[in-house]
C-alpha cells in the first residue's frame, strides 16, 4: 500500500469514526460499537498503570462511562475517538491514586480463598489474567518503579514502552505538543534508571 492510498484510508476511517460518535450523541445504543472498538486498549493501559485486574475492570468501566455521559463535550478535531478515551482513562488512574496514595497492588496469592470454593467464569477470568501478569518478571519490577515516578512520567512511559503508541499519539491523548512529550519521556527515562538498572 502506498503511503499516498494508506493516508486516503485513514481519513477514510477516521470520517467513519466521526460519523459514529455523531449518531453514538443522538443514540446512546451506537455507543456500544466505540465501546467495543476500543475497550481492549483502554484495558490493557489501565491494567499497565495499576497492575490490578479488579481496579482495572473498575476504572476501565468509569472511563466508558464517563465518556458516554460527557460525549456531548466532545470537540472532533480530526484525531482518533481513542485519544480523548487514553486522556479519561489517565484522569481516572491519576485521580485513583491521588484519593488512595497508600494503594498497593493486588497479588494472584491474595485471591487464595476464592480457590477454595467453586469459581464463577468472572473469577476465573480475573485470576488467570492476574496470574498472566505476576508471570512477567519483568513487567512487576518495572511496575513497581513506575508507581513511585510522578502520575506525567508514568502515562508517557506506560503509554509508549507498553501501548506502543508514536510521540504524535500521545501528543493527540495528553494534549501536548510532540516537543513536551519528547521531553517528558526523556525525563521518564532519566528518572527510570536512577531506580533501576537500565541499559543506556
Amino acid at each position: 500500500m502506498t503511503t499516498k492510498t494508506r493516508t486516503k484510508t485513514d481519513k477514510q476511517a477516521l470520517e467513519r469514526e466521526r460519523q459514529l460518535i455523531d449518531e453514538a450523541r443522538d443514540n446512546p445504543h451506537a455507543f456500544g460499537k466505540l465501546f467495543d472498538r476500543y475497550h481492549d486498549d483502554i484495558y490493557s493501559y489501565i491494567l499497565h498503570r495499576t497492575a490490578n485486574v479488579a481496579l482495572t475492570q473498575e476504572l476501565t468501566s468509569d472511563t466508558f462511562f464517563k465518556a458516554l455521559n460527557k460525549l456531548w463535550m466532545f470537540q472532533w478535531k480530526g484525531v482518533p475517538f481513542s485519544a480523548w478515551l487514553f486522556r479519561i482513562a489517565s484522569n481516572e488512574v491519576n485521580g485513583y491514586f491521588r484519593k488512595y496514595k497508600h494503594f498497593r497492588t493486588r497479588r494472584i496469592e491474595d485471591y487464595k480463598d476464592l480457590l477454595i470454593d467453586e469459581l464463577s467464569d468472572a473469577d476465573r477470568e480475573m485470576l488467570e489474567a492476574e496470574a498472566k501478569l505476576a508471570e512477567d518478571v519483568i513487567f512487576v519490577e518495572l511496575h513497581r518503579s513506575i508507581a513511585t515516578l510522578k502520575p506525567r512520567y508514568q502515562e508517557v512511559i506506560t503509554l509508549r514502552f507498553f501501548e506502543n503508541k508514536k510521540l504524535l499519539e500521545i501528543a493527540n491523548i495528553l494534549g501536548k505538543s510532540e516537543g513536551t512529550i519528547k521531553s517528558l519521556l526523556h525525563r521518564a527515562v532519566a528518572k527510570l534508571r536512577e531506580k533501576i538498572a537500565l541499559p543506556e
